[in-house]
């Protein structure tokens, strides 16, 4: 699904924010398995109009780059990051409160009983173990909705990518978003020239209406979200 580095979970889940990145699993079980990262969204009819296609330049075009650029890219996640800021907040307290107790069991454990010992373990496990299902929960929900936006406006953009590529006499579009590593990836170099990404997305916001967000001082890149993970290292067992 996503790739978008501009969320405020950086703190709690490690993202890199638009960019928005992926990563391995969390420590800790989790209440359900999530991908490592979502898919990215599919272009509505794309491959269909290829035959409509007979130019002879070959171009390139970052298709999440495109979608996060936009002035409604960077309006609609902007806002979904908002929607988040509560749950960030909820995150970030359990996981200072689990710290805590993990300060307490190492530096009290010497005068601590066996009981009062096994108490204060249990309790830190299980904290940790809310702690990661509801960041595993609150990733996946937070990825399905960014999802959710990358394909509404990626089914918008299609036509427009499509015209471009027809006008200016491209026959062949090859997406660096997806591109694998080469050698096992179809891109091995492309250089900027090639690039019309921002064309695209010129085009796009011209067509859309949406007016440009103020500016931040930072401009919004792919990125994949990492998963969740614990606020420290796991108290001892006794």
């Amino acid at each position: 699904m996503i790739k978008f580095a501009y969320v405020t979970f950086a703190l709690v889940f490690g993202f890199s924010v638009f960019v928005l990145g992926q990563a391995a699993p969390s420590a800790g079980t989790p209440a359900k398995s999530t991908p490592a990262a979502t898919a990215p969204p599919s272009a509505p009819s794309a491959a269909q109009s290829v035959s409509k296609f007979t130019g002879t330049k070959i171009g390139t075009l970052a298709v999440e780059q495109a979608i996060a650029a936009s002035n409604e890219g960077q309006r609609d996640l902007e806002a979904l990051s908002k929607k988040f800021e509560p749950k960030q907040s909820e995150l970030k307290g359990l996981n200072d409160e689990i710290d805590s107790l993990k300060k307490q069991l190492n530096t009290q454990q010497d005068k601590l009983n066996d009981e009062s010992r096994e108490k204060l373990v249990k309790q830190i496990e299980a904290k940790q173990k809310s702690f990661d299902r509801a960041a595993e929960d609150a990733k996946e929900d937070f990825q399905n909705q960014a999802g959710e936006i990358e394909n509404r406006i990626l089914q918008k953009m299609v036509p427009i990518i499509q015209k471009y590529v027809s006008d200016n006499g491209y026959g062949l579009l090859l997406d660096t978003d997806q591109a694998m590593t080469w050698p096992r990836g179809a891109v091995i170099l492309a250089g900027p020239s090639m690039d019309i990404t921002q064309q695209v997305v010129d085009a796009y916001n011209a067509q859309s209406g949406v007016a440009a967000p103020p500016a931040s001082g930072a401009t919004p890149k792919p990125a994949k979200p990492a998963a969740a993970k614990p606020p420290a290292s796991s108290p001892p067992k006794q």
